[in-house]
């Protein structure tokens, strides 16, 4: 599960940030994951907390926001939500090549006192 890894990174990422801005506590980290990054959100939620033990960041809120992958076909340019790495656009049945996010794993904020 190298979902383990992702939250023990994202916590280490989180303790340095907010010692260098001299804060004693990590309320809360908020996540933009992108639906085709290869991380499983609800594996990442339950490994978290573990993650966050002994922490600056023990019982801190992990805020996910889930960002969709958008693709354009390039041959008809229908633009939906991608589901896979690469899709078959839904009008024509094209195979996608042209993805627009949905691979991020980026914090985006941490909270802290």
């Amino acid at each position: 599960m190298h979902e383990m890894s992702i939250a023990v990174n994202i916590v280490a990422i989180a303790e340095d940030t907010a010692r260098r801005a001299g804060a004693k506590k990590i309320n809360a980290i908020s996540l933009d994951l992108g639906a085709l990054s290869g991380v499983v959100k609800d594996a990442l939620e339950f490994c978290f907390e573990s993650a966050c033990k002994n922490t600056m960041a023990e019982g801190a809120a992990l805020e996910l926001r889930v960002i969709p992958a958008r693709a354009v076909c390039e041959s008809c340019g229908h633009r939906f939500e991608a589901e896979q790495m690469a899709p078959l656009c839904p009008n024509c049945g094209e195979l996608v090549f042209q993805l627009n996010g949905g691979t991020e794993l980026k914090v985006k904020s941490i909270n802290v006192d």
